[in-house]
């Protein structure tokens, strides 16, 4: 066989051949082909961008390479920096690139690094997710944001970069589920609404907290007037039990909210 080549079959009998490279005593699968010599090619592309310094990091955008663009990252990060990412990850001062294609490209701070380095980024109907522990997550959900929330509106990035998930460049406006802060003649507020066949507005509340409490008793009435919808609930970690239920029978509701439901299940 070529260098860097082994020979492998398929469950049906046919034979494929994979390429691999060692450096560093690391060893590399470089990925599979059709035949010896596209295996033996990227094997020699291996070689060149591991032990060729002049092809710089930003050659790899314009290098036409059998290996994918992925695994190219994958090797200039390890040549550059010493230390191999599965993933197509590369090392900044600080933070990471984390390369979906070579005009797809992420940020993320050093302290995500071990998360995404294990964790396959993929981009679907314009939403990212990974896949973890069977499940598809939306990446956002990782620094706070809701499923539901709307850029601009519940969150924005501090330099106009949504490419851009450092910590320090994401700034979460609406926290809780059904919250939303808005001006008012007396400063900020918070507006409350639940979708129930529509939106009803449930009130307006000076205090978030408040507000996200009063939003889980709109949907614990829906609940009790027969609504089997999949609400949302808020979770709000520095109420001891009392204290939320101190403000939850004390906080007020829409009358019109409460009309509606009344009137759904008489």
């Amino acid at each position: 066989m070529l260098p860097g080549v082994y020979i492998a079959y398929k469950k049906n009998g046919t034979a494929y051949y994979r390429a691999s490279i060692t450096y560093r005593s690391k060893h590399i699968s470089l990925g599979s082909f059709d035949t010896e010599e596209n295996a033996n090619l990227a094997y020699q592309e291996a070689v060149q961008l591991l032990g060729n310094t002049s092809i710089s990091f930003e050659d790899a955008f314009s290098l036409p390479t059998i290996l994918s663009f992925g695994k190219v990252i994958s090797l200039l990060n390890f040549r550059d920096n010493l230390i191999y990412f599965k993933n197509p990850i590369y090392l900044r001062n600080n933070y990471f690139i984390y390369y979906i294609s070579k005009s797809d490209e992420l940020k993320f701070d050093i302290d995500d690094l071990f998360y995404y380095s294990s964790h396959k980024i993929m981009r679907r109907q314009g939403h990212l997710f990974v896949s973890d522990y069977g499940m598809q997550i939306n990446i956002l959900s990782r620094y706070g944001i809701k499923n539901y929330a709307v850029a601009g509106r519940d969150y924005y990035f501090v330099n106009e970069d949504p490419t851009d998930y450092r910590y320090s460049n994401i700034v979460i406006v609406n926290k809780y589920y059904g919250v939303t802060k808005i001006s008012s003649s007396r400063g900020e507020a918070y507006k409350v609404q639940i979708h129930v066949n529509g939106n009803y507005i449930v009130g307006t509340y000076q205090n978030e907290e408040k507000a996200a409490i009063a939003y889980n008793k709109a949907v614990d009435l829906a609940k009790k007037h027969g609504i089997s919808k999949n609400f949302q609930a808020n979770y709000l970690e520095h109420y001891s039990p009392r204290q939320y239920a101190e403000i939850y029978s004390q906080i007020k509701i829409s009358e019109k909210y409460i009309n509606y439901l009344q009137n759904l299940s008489g």
